[in-house]
């Protein structure tokens, strides 16, 4: 049996751990720039705020209904995750995080009549430790548990934790998912798969093992036998199979003209990626830069270069190095750029990393220490980008009107608590 624990509305729910006035009301977090919505809570959802959509679109609705708008403050919902994920590691077994706010735990040693309360206990606990609410899809696949996790969530009557464990409940549960929310089944193929009449998915999970390995790929196939109870889908496996790239991109406040400002954005990227690689144990054979001017205006330019790199690596020096080599080639003046991004391309693991018969090792070595010793810093420090090189700006050029503060990594921003003894009153301070 597996469980997904699924963080609800999860950057709203840190924003509200700490903002309790927040609590019932409806709140929007931005992305980059404060650009657009990519989290909000079910009172704002109730309004008709979609993920996605433009800040200035909603303005009108966010005035009206006095709607919470906050900056993503991802630093505040990294540690945040990671408080979830330490108290869930206390409390189950083979904890697996498949991202900020989702987790799979094995619940093979509870005894099946107590696989409810043990449930809801996990839930119960992380809310009372953390302060986040959580919801628990048990199933036996993990494409299940994602449904039972939905009606977790959705049904309050399950008090955070539904069990999906018989035929029953799992034709019932089938019955009542759209197909486009399967897990493994994005929109466009949705849509496609409505025109042949799978509306849910118990459509899809009734089809016949000929029809599916005569129509689709192995992706979908896994997807139907995992709806049908037979999990084939591992720990080191997943649907859309191992990342390939791994990319950055903002959209500025204002057009940039210039490329010294667009080396320092890209510069700022290209780190991040890095970074990111770094943390995976990752290395990239190619870096790709992308920039676009204003898609509304007439005279709209894009363009993308890609740079491949002499031998794989995560070092961000070099990345840096490659991605403004490649911006240099596709930038033209005169134009007002809106948008910018690095991608890092033909990601291989790093214990499968072969290297030239020409490396300097000594070098190597000291490039990766370096590199270490860089993210090390930052990571410990107040500011994730203490120290950077050289080419990199130490200020960013995204734009956050609205960021709350950093209540649990930087002490000037940890709340302050007044504590009021209710014997010390006016009174007996004047007696006294």
């Amino acid at each position: 049996m597996t469980g997904l624990i699924d963080c609800n509305n999860f950057f709203v729910s840190c924003e509200r751990v700490f903002h309790p006035e927040l609590r019932d009301k409806p709140v929007i977090v931005l992305g980059n720039n404060d650009g657009c919505v990519v989290a909000m809570s079910n009172e704002a959802k109730a309004l008709g705020v979609t993920r996605g959509i433009p800040l200035f679109k909603i303005r009108d609705i966010v005035s009206r209904h006095n709607i919470t708008t906050l900056s993503g403050n991802h630093r505040l919902y990294s540690d945040m995750s990671s408080r979830v994920m330490m108290t869930l590691a206390s409390l189950a077994d083979g904890l697996e995080i498949s991202s900020i706010d989702e987790a799979y735990i094995n619940l093979d040693a509870v005894d099946a009549d107590e696989l409810t309360a043990y449930g809801q206990s996990i839930v119960k606990t992380i809310k009372k430790n953390v302060g986040i609410p959580v919801s628990l899809g048990m199933a036996p696949t993990r494409t299940l548990a994602k449904v039972a996790a939905r009606f977790a969530k959705k049904y309050k009557g399950y008090k955070g934790a539904c069990l999906i464990d018989t035929p029953d409940k799992m034709t019932k549960a089938l019955e009542l998912t759209a197909i486009g929310d399967v897990w493994g089944i994005g929109r466009r193929l949705s849509e496609r798969l409505k025109t042949q009449g799978l509306n849910t998915a118990l459509d899809f999970a009734r089809l016949s093992k000929e029809i599916i390995r005569d129509r689709y790929n192995i992706n979908l196939e896994r997807v139907w036998r995992e709806l049908n109870g037979e999990a084939c889908i591992g720990t080191d496996e997943s649907i859309d199979g191992p990342q390939k790239s791994l990319t950055c991109s903002r959209t500025f406040a204002t057009e940039i003209y210039t490329i010294n400002e667009l080396n320092d954005a890209v510069a700022q990227y290209a780190a991040y990626v890095a970074e990111r690689l770094r943390r995976h144990n990752c290395h990239c054979t190619a870096i790709s830069v992308y920039i676009a001017t204003n898609r509304f205006k007439e005279s709209y330019y894009s363009n993308i270069a890609q740079h491949q790199l002499p031998e794989a690596t995560n070092d961000t020096s070099i990345l840096c190095k490659e991605a403004k080599s490649a911006l240099a080639a596709i930038f033209r003046p005169g134009y007002g750029y809106k948008r910018a991004g690095v991608t890092a391309n033909g990601i291989i693991d790093g214990n499968e990393l072969q290297q030239s018969l020409f490396t300097d090792h000594n070098n190597l070595k000291k490039r990766k220490r370096l590199m270490s010793a860089l993210d090390k810093i930052n990571r410990e420090s107040a500011s994730h980008d203490k120290v950077h090189i050289a080419s990199i700006p130490s200020k960013s050029v995204a734009v956050k009107e609205h960021a709350s503060r950093l209540y649990t990594s930087r002490m000037s921003d940890i709340i302050e608590i007044k504590c009021i003894d209710p014997s010390d009153n006016a009174e007996t301070r004047k007696k006294d």
